[in-house]
């Protein structure tokens, strides 16, 4: 059985215990067996960390101490698989660009604020993460994201009044030997539990933890 390590806290706005309660009956229903945290303490052992097939965090913003952060970092350079969503883990440590770096990206705006409807294109349909999906939209905030260029991109948005150019939605690439997973949709839990965001980001969980 995989083992998947959820943990949750920073900004309320974001609903972190909700959207965290959606993601581990996600992963419940594929059959992981998954431990909910609330605490960055849950980041400390690096042993045990290593043993997870699956880390998913849900903290907005916040700050994470070293003594949390490098376990994690170590634990996913090792081949431990992460996943997160929207500001949970795209705008999560804000300090701590080597955070970052592995994410693959960073928020940096969201125009229009919350209620903006949105198309969201999947660019590689081909890919077991988005098979099957067709484009959708999605009423929420879109996040405007700098992004590593490296990045395998399955899907992107666009906001027409920046130009042309589609900002990734959903992407995967490697830290490591870990595989890490990140989508910007999920801004509360109602979001989050949408069919094609769900979908996305189940997929998305499974395949960091090499179960995809």
């Amino acid at each position: 059985m995989k083992q998947a390590l959820i943990v949750w806290g920073g900004w309320e706005g974001h609903e972190p215990r909700e959207v965290a309660e959606v993601l581990a009956g996600a992963l419940e229903g594929e059959g992981f067996d998954v431990e909910v945290a609330d605490t960055l303490d849950a980041f400390r052992d690096e042993e045990k960390l290593k043993g997870l097939d699956l880390i998913v965090p849900e903290w907005t913003m916040g700050e994470i101490e070293p003594e949390q952060l490098k376990p994690l970092l170590a634990a996913v350079t090792s081949g431990v698989g992460i996943a997160g969503l929207h500001g949970g883990m795209g705008d999560a440590f804000r300090q701590q660009t080597e955070f970052q770096f592995m994410v693959g990206g960073q928020w940096v705006s969201h125009p229009g604020g919350g209620g903006v409807t949105y198309a969201v294109e999947i660019t590689k349909p081909e890919d077991p993460i988005v098979a099957g999906i067709e484009d959708f939209e999605v009423t929420s905030e879109q996040y405007y994201m700098h992004v590593d260029p490296n990045n395998e991109v399955l899907a992107v948005t666009v906001f027409p009044d920046y130009g042309p150019a589609g900002v990734p939605v959903v992407w995967k690439k490697m830290y490591g030997e870990g595989r890490v997973f990140y989508s910007s949709l999920g801004h509360s839990a109602d979001v989050a539990a949408q069919p094609e965001p769900l979908a996305i980001m189940t997929r998305g969980m499974k395949w960091a933890a090499c179960d995809l």
